[in-house]
């Protein structure tokens, strides 16, 4: 399966995106592969306030079946969330259960104004009720694979498929 090119997705994202932001506006990545598009998304949009970092590890619906993930990482949101625009970043929207879970937890540090979801890549498959306001590319993955973004030491995203 070719999988396109997650350089030129973000790219393109960062074109849809540059209207939308504003100096209040605050971005927040998902652990691991969305921090790293976030990262990458707000260096180039230029945004002024701090980028926010979420792990999810403790919000999610199969915290008990599945126990603690071996790197959790500390959520750092460096700037105040009440009534303020945030986008949120995420590299692959699946099911929405990892977005519905790190909406969860942002709203532990105040009301947001609005929240908009940014993909790379929206697989489809929804479990939830959940749709990205920016994506770069919509692919349709084979059963039993699971799609994630990698970045090399450099810097440079590329995008690759697993076994579930």
């Amino acid at each position: 399966m070719q999988l396109p090119d997650a350089e030129a997705l973000c790219a393109e994202l960062v074109k849809k995106l540059r209207p939308a932001v504003t100096a209040a506006t605050g971005m927040v990545g998902i652990h691991t592969g969305g921090a790293w598009l976030a990262e990458r998304l707000h260096r180039e949009l230029g945004l002024q306030l701090p980028l926010g970092r979420l792990d999810i590890s403790f919000y999610r619906d199969d915290y008990r079946k599945l126990g603690l993930h071996k790197s959790v990482r500390a959520s750092q949101i460096p700037f105040d969330v009440a009534d303020r625009r945030l986008l949120l970043v995420d590299d692959v929207l699946y099911t929405g259960r990892t977005v519905r879970a790190a909406m969860n937890e942002l709203f532990d540090y105040g009301r947001p104004e609005s929240i908009r979801l940014v993909a790379l890549i929206d697989r489809g498959e929804r479990q939830l009720p959940i749709c990205a306001d920016c994506c770069g590319a919509t692919l349709a993955v084979p059963k039993g694979k699971m799609l994630r973004l990698d970045r090399n030491d450099a810097g440079r995203l590329s995008l690759r498929l697993d076994d579930a």
